[in-house]
């Protein structure tokens, strides 16, 4: 499974639970030649506000995918807010960071 693919299986479970957000980093430089910049660099692939107002923001990566810097202190900075937020290489490993401790879900 590829990270995209990982990312649009767990917004689609994440979706179940809350408002869920596909954050982009980065910047575009647009038709007119301006550039949109989009979220920091590290920024999670995934935002989702729970149901209960709780926060939490997931990286996607497959087996072989490592965080960068910035990704590993996104991920910290959140923990330390109280936000839910880590790196997950399944769906199930996602649902465990935002605590939505529900049946095994597979991807």
């Amino acid at each position: 499974m590829t990270e995209s693919e990982l990312v649009y299986a767990v917004m689609r479970e994440l979706g179940k639970h809350g408002a869920v957000y596909r954050c982009n980093s980065g910047s575009v430089k647009l038709p007119n030649g301006k550039r949109f910049n989009g979220m920091p660099k590290g920024f999670a692939d995934i935002m989702l506000v729970r149901s209960d107002g709780v926060a939490c923001f997931i990286e996607c990566k497959t087996d072989k995918g490592k965080l960068s810097p910035e990704q590993e202190r996104f991920i910290e900075r959140m923990q330390g807010l109280n936000a839910r937020a880590g790196v997950a290489r399944s769906v199930d490993e996602a649902m465990n960071i935002c605590e939505l401790h529900t049946e095994l879900h597979t991807v």
